[in-house]
């Protein structure tokens, strides 16, 4: 069975904490990048818990949003805090969408293509389902120069485990996040008008319990690798990570900048199959 996810997804919860948080705030960026325009039907691939397509709804009168993710879990959470009935959420797989071909007049992924093997595929699905002439554009981590809270925790490991250290090399090197790959994966999938550019906001934790709490959980790369620490591995990598959170002063607020590469770009004609992946869903 072929992997399309290579993201550990457990609760929803740990995901808001982990990521939704940010996520929510990463929204507002993107979608001043990618735009939002009243009446259109929106597709959120790689929905997590819902952040992107609540924003979505939120900025303007869109006729309908479509939010995805593989993860039943997430999905879930999303379904008991939506109360707008343009907004659908159900699990669903990025590199084989459930849609008919040119169903939606934006299509967007927040957080999702460094996560996915065959990332070209879900591209070419994105593609697929967006009608001729409409936006598709993603955004994902600067994993290896612009996400300072999740360096500070991987290169700490790295320095008192050398498998800490291969988790991290992997991390750091995840497909679509150096710089041009996305704009370089929209252009082999034959999107017109192709543009890059950064976001950033700021991660900010209110001390370090705050920030280690994802970490002890079960979602997403760090607690992964913490959970296959024993006991003692693991008292001494936290005691490691709070020394690098306090920085010789007393433990409270923080704040770090994150980094994310965004691309968009605008569906070809129809009849113009250069990139594309022949693939039909069935409506």
């Amino acid at each position: 069975m072929t992997t399309t996810s290579t993201f550990m997804a457990a609760d929803g919860d740990g995901y808001e904490l982990l990521m939704g948080r940010w996520s929510r705030r990463l929204a507002v960026p993107f979608l001043d990048f990618v735009g939002a325009a009243d009446g259109e039907r929106v597709l959120d691939v790689g929905c997590g818990t819902g952040q992107l397509a609540f924003a979505v709804a939120e900025r303007s009168k869109v006729s309908e949003v479509q939010a995805v993710d593989l993860a039943p879990a997430y999905v879930e959470h999303a379904r008991r805090r939506n109360q707008d009935r343009r907004i659908s959420f159900q699990v669903g797989d990025a590199c084989a969408l459930e849609f008919p071909a040119h169903s939606f007049d934006r299509v967007l992924s927040l957080l999702l293509l460094h996560f996915v093997p065959q990332a070209e595929q879900a591209i070419a699905e994105m593609r697929r389902v967006a009608k001729p002439g409409s936006v598709v554009g993603a955004a994902v981590w600067d994993a290896r120069g612009g996400l300072v809270a999740n360096r500070m925790f991987f290169d700490t490991a790295a320095a008192l485990d050398p498998k800490a250290n291969e988790r991290r090399a992997r991390n750091f090197t995840r497909p679509m996040t150096r710089p041009g790959e996305l704009a370089k994966a929209w252009r082999a999938a034959g999107f017109n008008n192709v543009v890059e550019t950064t976001l950033c906001i700021r991660m900010e934790y209110s001390a370090f319990s705050d920030y280690w709490a994802p970490y002890a959980g079960k979602d997403g790369p760090g607690a992964e690798y913490v959970a296959t620490l024993g006991s003692a591995e693991r008292t001494t990598l936290q005691d490691a990570v709070r020394a690098a959170y306090l920085d010789g002063e007393a433990d409270g607020p923080r704040s770090y900048a994150a980094l994310a590469w965004a691309v968009k770009g605008t569906a070809p004609a129809a009849q113009d199959t250069r990139g594309a992946t022949p693939v039909e869903r069935d409506p």
